[in-house]
């Protein structure tokens, strides 16, 4: 699951949204967001369009049975829009957390937690 893990991480730092549809089941159920494969790789997308640079870095990965448990931080430079928000060329740097379940190597299951209101305070962007 680790080797799983750091393959489905770097097809992300690619941008390589085919290849990270390989990774999620067409059905993927995500807690409290759209579920299927088409809405996961709907918002990559319009990160990656805000993004052009977006990475992600592990920070810390646990393994159990079929799940992950995974701490990131990911990071940006603004160049394009994102949700509204027109370029702003600032670096966003946020913490992510996630809990996938993983059958057959393809992401069942996720809930997880990003920084919004932090992404959006680093974009200037005043939060209520």
């Amino acid at each position: 699951m680790r080797e799983w893990h750091a393959d489905y991480l770097e097809a992300c730092n690619r941008h390589d949204l085919e290849a990270i549809r390989s990774f999620v089941d067409p059905s993927v159920r995500r807690a409290h967001r759209p579920g299927g494969d088409e809405a996961w790789l709907a918002d990559l997308a319009e990160l990656f369009r805000g993004f052009p640079d977006w990475r992600w870095r592990r920070i810390q990965l646990i393994v159990e049975d079929d799940r992950l448990a995974v701490h990131l931080r990911g990071s940006g430079t603004h160049r394009g829009e994102f949700r509204g928000i027109a370029p702003t060329r600032r670096h966003a740097n946020i913490a992510e957390f996630a809990m996938y379940r993983v059958t057959n190597g393809r992401v069942t299951e996720f809930s997880g937690l990003t920084d919004e209101l932090e992404l959006l305070t680093q974009l200037g962007r005043p939060v209520p």
